[in-house]
């Protein structure tokens, strides 16, 4: 009974990661089929790079969610950890965002090379999300210690409220 929890999240970790390889191995072959095979008097090597950064693109991320996923054992073979929760946010959603995107590129360029475009999403966001630690460290950070009188009363008395010894009224019988 016990590490039942370890043990059910390293079932669904496993679950998650076949459905991402599925989904990987079926967005490359249906690019391969119809790309390649029906519309091969259109197929230049850009096409081929595309191929290869897709892969890339796919590699990458799924190889660090299955390092993610992956179970830990103690040295006598028992569960000890059944891996991160594959659906938490943080750096294991950007990853899964990777990929969804990657698939999303890979399908639509079978129709227009300009849906290639839609890779730069990623590093936009990636800009988006920095720039605010950016400001800070060009800035020094110096700029958020300047506190009004009406904020810094109100802490102050957050603050001896918070000191405060709390009794807990108990019954005597």
């Amino acid at each position: 009974m016990a590490n039942q929890g370890a043990k059910k999240r390293r079932d669904e970790n496993a679950r998650h990661m076949r459905n991402l390889l599925y989904l990987i191995i079926a967005c490359n072959a249906v690019y391969v089929v119809v790309r390649m095979l029906v519309f091969h008097s259109t197929f230049t090597w850009k096409n081929w790079v595309g191929l290869c950064v897709t892969s890339i693109a796919y590699l990458i991320p799924y190889q660090q969610l299955a390092k993610m996923a992956a179970p830990a054992y103690a040295d006598n073979g028992e569960l000890f950890d059944g891996g991160s929760d594959m659906g938490t946010g943080g750096v294991c959603g950007y990853l899964h965002d990777v990929i969804y995107i990657t698939s999303f590129v890979q399908l639509t360029s079978i129709i227009s090379g300009k849906f290639w475009y839609t890779y730069l999403v990623i590093p936009a966001f990636g800009i988006y999300k920095l720039l605010p630690l950016l400001n800070m460290l060009l800035s020094g950070g110096s700029e958020g210690a300047v506190e009004d009188e009406k904020s810094r009363k109100k802490r102050e008395k957050m603050e001896k409220k918070a000191s405060r010894p709390k009794f807990v009224k108990t019954r005597s019988k």
